[in-house]
């Protein structure tokens, strides 16, 4: 049998600094995929109310949340067999977070994004 003392010392500005990182690549990251679901043209859209003005980012705990605060938004996101409008965004349907799932089109987006900002903010 082998014995191992080891004396652990942890940086604990560092610590601070890397969740200070965390924090601000969380909120980005959000953003960021708000910006990323408007441009894809994917959400509905017929006034811009959806999209533009009540659908929104919330950051508390190091999770985010992108809401859509109007009452028809889950009507619309959980029917994608909806006749939905696409002269103005032509991508236009149901479930317009689907792309972003693992194993879909963009399903390393938000892994991806969060790493940029991560490493952006610890200066690497």
């Amino acid at each position: 049998m082998i014995e191992v003392e080891a004396d652990i010392k942890l940086d604990q500005a560092f610590l601070a600094r890397l969740k200070e990182a965390e924090r601000y690549a969380v909120e980005r990251t959000a953003y960021a995929l708000l910006d990323d679901l408007k441009l894809s043209g994917t959400m509905p859209l017929d006034t811009g109310f959806l999209q533009n003005d009540s659908t929104f980012v919330e950051v508390k705990d190091f999770v985010f949340r992108i809401i859509s605060s109007t009452p028809y938004a889950r009507r619309l996101y959980f029917n994608p067999q909806f006749n939905f409008r696409t002269d103005k965004n032509p991508l236009a349907g149901g479930r317009w977070f689907d792309p972003y799932l693992p194993g879909h089109a963009k399903g390393d987006f938000i892994p991806n994004t969060f790493a940029h900002f991560l490493k952006e903010k610890l200066g690497g």
